[in-house]
């Protein structure tokens, strides 16, 4: 600005340098410009310009920033510039009348000053007017743009004060305060900076308490003073029948709720297969009794009528299950009921059979129960009866 300045005060010196300038062509000095009083009213029109012209620009520069200052200064230096030159080119023609008859005689006057010298005067008064306009354009847009900056300042102060008081929907639920409240809420107790605010329950919180609270009036009341509900024992025995009953239902299902009560001879080749293959087993019975069931030194002939524990289905499964006191090994640990079961079959089905080398015969002889036939007379009457 204050480069500004000077290249007015300069512009300004030699205007009235131009204007105090005696003009000598050929004879003495013609009367002083001041005489004239357009002359008059153009200089000071001018001066009175140049200084709106300053103070204008001074107050653009002051409102602006640093960018735009710089290209403000530019433009009046080269503006400044211009209207120096101007009057340097032509200081005689611009601001001095013509000094002799000749140039009196030949130039054309207006006004009472030469033609040029009005034209230069009144295209500098155009020029300033023209920068004053610009400079007005600018203040106004300056204006515009301070009172948008001031608008957007005031809208992100209300928008970050928003986001402060701003509330989530957990913080609604529980109705805390916004922390612009807090110091409201503040009691003036602090420790190591925590502050106690005097903020309510959450209303979850509080409700829940009061439901413990209901539940335990409800819960004394049936099971320790009107004894309506089942006690602990009582619960627990009745969840073991349960398991009880779910558990004889699953053996029943997988076929292993068989005992040596109420074991009974299996038929099916399934069975008998499946027997065969559990005897089979080296790990099992031919160790003792070997493949073909004719004994050894260890267990005895399984192919004959004599045995040891009882030859019936009940017996051979009692056995194989508990085991024995004289080597026989208990299987109720690695068998199922079922398998149990379908291996006693399988044995059941050696009877008769021709081992490779059979043992003595042990024990005592079993027969199997013949089961009774129905003589044909009897069955003949029966039907007869029936019909």
């Amino acid at each position: 600005m204050r480069n500004y300045l000077k290249y007015i005060s300069g512009l300004i010196a030699i205007l009235l340098v131009c204007i105090a300038q005696p003009a000598y062509a050929g004879g003495p000095p013609a009367p002083s410009i001041f005489s004239n009083p357009l002359a008059v009213t153009f200089i000071t029109l001018m001066l009175l310009l140049l200084i709106v012209i300053g103070i204008l620009a001074n107050v653009v520069i002051g409102a602006a920033d640093v960018k735009l200052k710089k290209r403000i200064e530019e433009k009046a230096r080269k503006s400044v510039i211009v209207l120096l030159l101007l009057m340097l080119f032509n200081p005689a023609s611009v601001l001095a009348q013509a000094t002799t008859d000749t140039v009196t005689k030949t130039s054309k006057l207006i006004g009472g000053m030469d033609a040029s010298t009005f034209y230069v005067m009144v295209t500098v008064l155009f020029l300033e007017l023209l920068v004053i306009i610009v400079l007005l354009l600018n203040i106004k847009l300056l204006l515009k743009k301070e009172k948008e900056k001031t608008v957007t300042e005031k809208e992100l102060a209300v928008t970050a004060e928003e986001k402060v008081n701003k509330l989530s929907w957990w913080d609604k639920i529980n109705k805390l305060r916004p922390v612009s409240q807090e110091a409201e809420l503040d009691l003036g107790h602090e420790y190591d900076g925590i502050r106690e605010l005097n903020n309510k329950l959450p209303p979850w919180w509080l409700y829940g308490f009061y439901a413990t609270i209901l539940f335990a009036v409800i819960y004394l009341w049936r099971f320790e003073v009107s004894h309506k509900g089942p006690s602990s024992k009582e619960e627990y025995e009745m969840s073991v029948a349960k398991a009880e009953i779910k558990i004889q239902e699953y053996l029943k299902k997988k076929g292993d709720l068989v005992d040596e009560n109420t074991v009974t001879l299996l038929t099916g080749a399934d069975d008998i297969a499946a027997g065969k293959a559990l005897f089979m087993d080296p790990s099992k019975c031919p160790a003792c009794h070997n493949a073909d069931g004719g004994g050894n030194a260890v267990g005895p002939n399984l192919t004959d009528d004599y045995w040891v524990y009882g030859g019936n289905v009940k017996d051979i499964f009692k056995t194989i299950k508990y085991g024995t006191s004289k080597g026989m090994r208990s299987w109720k640990d690695d068998l199922s009921a079922k398998q149990i079961a379908q291996l006693t079959s399988y044995i059941k089905t050696l009877k008769g059979s021709k081992p490779v080398n059979p043992k003595e015969q042990q024990g005592e002889l079993y027969k199997e129960e013949a089961v009774p036939k129905i003589p044909a007379d009897s069955a003949t009457t029966a039907s007869a009866g029936n019909k």
